[in-house]
């Protein structure tokens, strides 16, 4: 059964006592495991950005400030959560599903899971259609280890991106907030700025004034005015540190294209490794 990226808090509200669904917190920022325990979506579990969706390194140079897990480290992960290739997994987060959210669903799908969701608005919209919500502690049925060997989805490292960053036959595009683009202010990273030849569409454009995805059909008008020619073979997303641009993948693959590819280093890698730096400035 494939479902569709995206689901509406309506929707969910119906279906998710009667369908065997498991619904993961995956909010990112400060307290949100002490957030988590004060009110989640009831039989919500929580999954934490940093210690289960990342690996830190302690040199963010190499790999960014959130770097993917090891397969093995990721199949544990899900296997501890109990989610097996069967389980339906619907995910958001505090941010609209703009932000770990996204990621989760994103290492779901490059897997090759395909019963994920996001759910649209985040918890902010299911508790506005009345959701249940509690801080009733959730048990888990831990599992095997879940199956799987590789990332199936694009990758590239940060020499692949300097590789083509400034071709015409490529885009880069940079999902942070403008000002950060442009070089006025850096409020995470060491250096404001962006990669030569990168464009900026913050993911916030994915939105609507509510916090809710834009429709398909106005996703696609965006994305190929900024596509131009080029495939999104083509393309890469990137953002800080490697987790906001997966809600710019969800956006456009929720609206009919290819999945394009992720630099999950982004800008905390690119901007410590001595390459160079644009400003609008």
């Amino acid at each position: 059964m494939s479902v569709s990226p995206i689901i509406n808090a309506t929707e969910l509200l119906t279906i998710y006592k009667t369908e065997n669904i498991l619904l993961v917190d995956a909010s990112n920022g400060p307290n949100t495991r002490l957030n988590y325990e004060s009110k989640h979506l009831e039989g919500a579990i929580f999954a934490d950005a940093n210690t289960q969706l990342a690996t830190i390194e302690t040199d963010v140079a190499i790999g960014g400030r959130h770097p993917l897990p090891s397969i093995e480290d990721f199949s544990k992960t899900l296997g501890d959560f109990g989610i097996t290739p069967q389980t339906w997994v619907v995910v958001y987060d505090d941010k609209n599903g703009a932000n770990a959210a996204a990621r989760f669903w994103w290492m779901l799908r490059a897997i090759g899971h395909e019963k994920v969701q996001v759910l649209n608005g985040g918890i902010q919209a299911a508790e506005k259609i009345g959701f249940p919500v509690n801080s009733e502690p959730v048990s888990i049925a831990k599992t095997e280890k879940y199956p799987c060997t590789t990332w199936q989805w694009p990758l590239v490292s940060i020499d692949e991106v300097e590789n083509v960053a400034q071709l015409h036959s490529h885009k880069v595009i940079d999902v942070r907030e403008a000002y950060r683009y442009n070089g006025e202010s850096e409020p995470i990273d060491l250096i404001a700025g962006h990669i030569p030849g990168a464009i900026n569409f913050p993911f916030t454009e994915n939105l609507d004034e509510n916090g809710l995805f834009l429709a398909p059909e106005v996703v696609k008008e965006k994305y190929n005015a900024i596509l131009e020619k080029s495939s999104t073979e083509n393309t890469i997303v990137h953002c800080g540190s490697g987790i906001t641009a997966c809600h710019t993948l969800l956006t456009m693959y929720s609206a009919g294209f290819t999945i394009p590819k992720l630099y999950v280093g982004s800008w905390s890698e690119w901007s410590r490794n001595n390459k160079p730096i644009a400003t609008n400035q």
